[in-house]
């Protein structure tokens, strides 16, 4: 009798055991394995091809972040309603990814009549952006108009009152998160502390799941 009871607890530690060390590879197993974030837009929907000047005057294009996480946002330097919260939120993304050769941050100008390569270098100084990383864009107005809308999936909102540009204008608060093969991951609202903490989040998830490959 005491042989049958000390066998059975024997085998009850060994279930035990057995049973601990499962659970703890399953939490390893779950915690290494990143977040899915979701793809945006119809079908196997990539941004474009496109061509703007940066606030150093030199031709960004698709290249430059072919391989490479990016932000993109639209915004123009003499906004006074959401762009200068935006913008103060995208600086606090570009310093918690400062100096990774794997991040690029896209901030289009929706008026470049105004937002000359002069006036674009200027307003980055005010966020100390490393144009290495951080890029305001000038260009075409058609060829910006069309980035937003077709390869962006950036939508405007009504936000234009003392405004004196084109009467085509896109003005949104959204920040697009693209992957290194040029699919979109990811909207936030840029004005959002909360967003922008999710952004940061997605960020990290996606350089995870880039490092998988």
């Amino acid at each position: 009798m005491l042989k049958n009871r000390t066998t059975i607890y024997i085998l009850l530690a060994f279930f035990i055991l057995l049973s601990g060390g499962f659970m703890a590879y399953y939490h390893k197993v779950t915690r290494e394995v990143p977040k899915s974030l979701p793809y945006i837009g119809e079908g196997d929907h990539k941004i474009r091809s496109f061509s703007f000047t940066d606030q150093d005057g030199k031709i960004v294009t698709e290249k430059d972040i072919a391989g490479k996480i990016a932000v993109v946002e639209y915004f123009f330097t003499t906004c006074k309603g959401i762009c200068p919260k935006m913008n103060d939120n995208m600086a606090t993304v570009f310093d918690a990814f400062k100096g990774n050769k794997n991040i690029m941050i896209l901030s289009h100008t929706v008026d470049p009549k105004k937002d000359t390569v002069a006036a674009l270098k200027e307003y980055s100084m005010r966020y100390s952006a490393d144009p290495a990383q951080w890029k305001f864009l000038t260009g075409d107005k058609k060829e910006l108009y069309d980035m937003a809308r077709y390869s962006y999936l950036i939508t405007a909102v009504d936000d234009t009152a003392a405004v004196d540009i084109q009467s085509d204008f896109i003005h949104s608060e959204r920040f697009v998160l693209v992957d290194p093969s040029g699919h979109i991951r990811g909207s936030y609202n840029g004005t959002l502390k909360g967003d922008v903490q999710q952004l940061i989040g997605d960020m990290h998830e996606l350089m995870k799941e880039e490092k998988m490959r």
